[in-house]
């Protein structure tokens, strides 16, 4: 019988897709990924956003809170510089959700920042006697095994790993045990009348804080172990990220 669907004709035939010859199924999901890639193009190229800004300055911090607490040993300042990174940490994120300022940029300096802070507070404290060594060896071991695992996924065609809730509450709790070990066990004043209530903040957040880290680190390392025993993603890493 004859078939009008089957006629070329030079203006679009508004013929429902169900009865088109050669219906591409697989059509969404790639230009999903087209258009996703497209807004992230749209926004790489942002540098001066709010958030980033939050960042570097949260940075900039990182130097004199080593001077401050190694140098000059005026532990007080040192804990203002920990308190003032630790809100930071907490708003720059807020900025760019609340203003819409996503980056490629901001993916890479909040991390850093994070991990920065956390491995030189670490480091500060291990000579100052604050914490005992095998604790940095647990956290700092846990960063470098991570850190040895992305080039490995990268070579399978997957991106890097997909940040936790409980990596974030591990974070925060850490960035804010430090000043409050600082306060604890350094020598400073600055909260003088709370040497009972300091001391037992800063062992709640540093053992909630290490716990979840090193649990999160589980985590990452069960999905590594996962994505090895399996055939590498067909999309490419920052396609697989995107998507993600």
């Amino acid at each position: 019988m004859w078939d009008p669907a089957t006629v070329a004709s030079p203006v679009p035939d508004p013929v429902p897709e169900s009865h088109r010859p050669e219906p591409p199924p697989a059509g969404a999901p790639r230009v999903e990924i087209t258009l996703r890639q497209r807004m992230a193009e749209l926004t790489a190229d942002r540098v001066l956003t709010l958030p980033n800004v939050i960042s570097i300055v949260r940075l900039a911090g990182v130097p004199l809170f080593l001077w401050f607490a190694l140098v000059t040993h005026q532990d007080g300042n040192a804990v203002w510089v920990l308190i003032v990174a630790g809100i930071s940490d907490w708003l720059d994120g807020k900025a760019a959700r609340w203003l819409d300022q996503y980056s490629r940029l901001g993916e890479i300096l909040d991390p850093v920042a994070d991990r920065l802070y956390i491995v030189v507070t670490l480091a500060v404290f291990l000579i100052r006697g604050i914490v005992p060594w095998w604790l940095v060896a647990l956290l700092v071991g846990r960063d470098v095994l991570l850190a040895v695992f992305v080039p490995i996924l990268r070579r399978r065609g997957y991106g890097p790993f997909t940040v936790l809730y409980v990596g974030k509450a591990a974070t925060f709790n850490l960035l804010y045990a430090f000043p409050l070990l600082l306060c604890a066990r350094g020598e400073t004043t600055i909260w003088a009348g709370w040497e009972r209530l300091v001391p037992a903040l800063a062992y709640a957040f540093t053992t909630w804080g290490v716990a979840l880290y090193l649990w999160s680190g589980v985590v990452y390392v069960v999905q590594f172990v996962m994505a090895m025993r399996r055939p590498g993603p067909a999309l490419s890493a920052d396609a697989a990220r995107l998507s993600g």
